[in-house]
């Protein structure tokens, strides 16, 4: 699957509790942010998968993420 986002293309993220499988977030992940979307749920741990599997790192890497690493919930353009 090709990726979503083009790289370097500009999006407006929302801080938000709302968090809910696929929607598309802005996680903090070791020192960087990346742009992921929401697999599975179970309580406050997230599963985070990108777009592009063949070329990303995501939670099949990093393994599991706490919600509260999540850093916005990607609002525009609308995915």
């Amino acid at each position: 699957m090709a990726p979503t986002l083009a790289s370097g293309q500009l999006v407006v993220g929302r801080r938000t509790d709302e968090l809910r499988p696929g929607d598309v977030v802005i996680v903090s992940q070791g020192g960087l942010e990346k742009i992921k979307r929401i697999e599975r749920q179970q309580g406050s741990l997230l599963y985070l998968l990108g777009d592009n599997p063949t070329a990303s790192t995501d939670s099949r890497s990093f393994g599991w993420v706490q919600a509260d690493t999540i850093v916005a919930k990607v609002v525009w353009p609308k995915l």
